[in-house]
């Protein structure tokens, strides 16, 4: 099973345990444990997951965190629970305030064992920020953030690359935030902007608020239902997801009749993509997939070729290139695996980072 399907499962479980779960130890044993489980980490190996850990603070002796989970000698995540159904607050962001300040962790996750928020010190070095840089909600699970979670699982855990990652996802979470509030109940400040721009001479008077408020929440749905419309309509128009491979070497009349784009590929492309942007901009990874295998590459160029994804058999690859474009081929057991491999990845991104999208390269030796 899956790291994702893992969190799935937990995540149909949940609210079926709700009910039965009236102490915060009974939450940690049903829910806290299994996600970290999920995560990779062996629960029961006190080398790895060490529970009541004692995180004593300069005002405070005896302090505890719940679980704090290490690699080697390394702590890198603390965690504290509360009871299912507690609501979480800055009391408790507080709480695991002060164990962060003592400890080396740059991670620190606040759980209800429904709601998982992960927290950093990207605003100030050693400090846990106020604000966490992700929130996973089993009742409202979204595949982009089960994409960035997978960077804090044991077999892929790269801190680099997640907290690069961090910043942008602690303000694209507030943005959603903001838009979803405003689409449910638009502001005074949100409304305004919008008259102003339809009326720029016009007074933003109480009777303009009250007659362009509902106007405004209308609009709004509209939009979003006509974008949600034109996605579908083009997903329905789409002839296929295979794309034309681009010739080269061996492949210059190459037959793209009868591929077909998996999941797992795409996941895999999601992978790659994750670890390299933070030395490449996202906007020129992309990939092509042919009957061979599933090649990811710098600005949609096959001559610049990021990896090989070679999924199409019980053994899965990893193709990595050198610096004259020569094909090492990786064994690896499922999509986590490619993290282990980031190092490789990004080196092979930096070397298109400061090109220009039309400048040529020697297309890769094939096998």
């Amino acid at each position: 099973m899956t790291y994702i399907e893992k969190i799935k499962t937990l995540a149909d479980r949940a609210p079926k345990m709700l009910d039965h779960l009236q102490t915060e130890e009974a939450t940690k044993n049903a829910l806290v444990m299994p996600f970290i489980a999920a995560l990779g980490y062996d629960v029961f190996n006190p080398l790895e997951v060490i529970p009541e850990f004692t995180a004593d603070v300069a005002t405070k002796k005896g302090e505890k965190v719940d679980y704090v989970i290490k690699r080697g000698d390394e702590i890198v995540i603390l965690v504290e629970a509360k009871k299912a159904g507690e609501e979480l607050c800055d009391g408790h962001t507080g709480q695991l305030y002060r164990y962060f300040s003592v400890t080396n962790a740059r991670i620190a996750l606040l759980t209800n064992g429904l709601v998982y928020r992960f927290f950093s010190d990207l605003d100030e070095p050693n400090k846990m920020d106020t604000k966490p840089f992700l929130e996973i909600d089993l009742r409202n699970l979204k595949e982009d953030l089960l994409t960035e979670l997978r960077k804090l699982t044991k077999e892929a855990f790269d801190l680099e690359t997640m907290l690069a990652t961090a910043n942008d996802l602690k303000y694209l979470r507030e943005v959603r935030r903001v838009l979803d509030a405003e689409l449910k109940e638009p502001s005074e400040d949100f409304v305004r902007f919008f008259f102003s721009r339809a009326n720029p001479t016009a007074r933003f008077t109480q009777s303009a608020r009250e007659q362009f408020t509902p106007l405004v929440t209308q609009a709004m749905k509209q939009f979003v239902d006509d974008k949600v419309s034109d996605r579908l309509r083009a997903a329905l128009e789409r002839p296929s997801i295979a794309t034309e491979v681009e010739s080269a070497g061996d492949e210059d009349n190459a037959d793209v009749d009868g591929i077909i784009t998996t999941e797992e590929e795409l996941e895999g492309y999601r992978v790659v993509k994750a670890i390299v942007c933070s030395v490449l901009a996202a906007d020129r990874v992309t990939y092509r997939d042919t009957k061979s295998y599933f090649g990811i590459l710098c600005d949609d160029n096959n001559r610049k070729p990021i990896c090989r994804l070679h999924f199409n058999r019980t053994q899965k690859y990893i193709g990595l290139f050198d610096g004259a474009k020569g094909e090492t081929r990786h064994a690896i057991e499922t999509v986590d695996g490619l993290y282990a491999f980031s190092e490789q990845l990004r080196e092979a991104a930096k070397r298109y980072a400061e090109q220009s999208a039309s400048t040529e390269q020697i297309p890769p030796s094939e096998e």
